[in-house]
């Protein structure tokens, strides 16, 4: 072994950590092309599915489906700064790619990363292929959540992400799953 290391090239030790974070980055793919075909199909669902602005309750009176066109980001808020909300997703979306690409992932936030970024295209895909054009469509909603707000698919499963991304780092765990002291 201490041959080997003396060895020009990578180590073994340097090796094993390339492919633990290969093996993570695919994770992240795999689980954010999961989730962006979940989010598109639910979309295209709703759209020849419901009725715009018509209710029709799913949960009691706690959830209901109600299609709606989203200008702005959560809430609808930033309505008129759509391409702004679109360059900051896009931004977010690179940025934890080219972590997930660099860092050695635990297979929980491996996890997590994914389902934020195939939540975040998924609605970037609306952002860039729906009306009224590219950079500035309107994202498809239609889970309305006490009559409070509406969102989708992705929404739910960026919020979920953070969740239990929340909850792991309050239990003092780093991206690579080590504690913290």
């Amino acid at each position: 072994m201490p041959a080997m290391q003396e060895q020009r090239g990578a180590s073994l030790i340097d090796a094993t950590t390339a492919r633990a974070v290969r093996r993570r980055a695919g994770l992240v793919w795999a689980v954010s092309v999961g989730a962006v075909l979940v989010d598109q199909g639910t979309k295209l669902w709703a759209l020849r599915t419901l009725e715009p602005g018509v209710e029709r309750p799913l949960v009691g009176d706690v959830i209901s489906l109600r299609l709606i066109r989203n200008p702005g980001a959560a809430f609808s808020m930033l309505e008129g700064t759509t391409y702004l909300v679109t360059g900051i997703a896009v931004l977010i979306v690179v940025r934890m790619m080219q972590v997930a690409h660099t860092r050695t992932l635990s297979p929980s936030m491996a996890w997590v990363f994914g389902l934020v970024v195939g939540g975040a295209v998924g609605n970037l895909l609306d952002r860039f292929l729906r009306e009224p054009g590219v950079g500035r469509g309107h994202v498809v909603d239609f889970l309305d959540y006490f009559g409070l707000f509406v969102g989708n698919v992705a929404d739910v499963l960026i919020v979920g992400a953070a969740v239990v991304y929340a909850g792991l780092a309050l239990r003092g765990l780093r991206l690579d799953g080590t504690r913290s002291a």
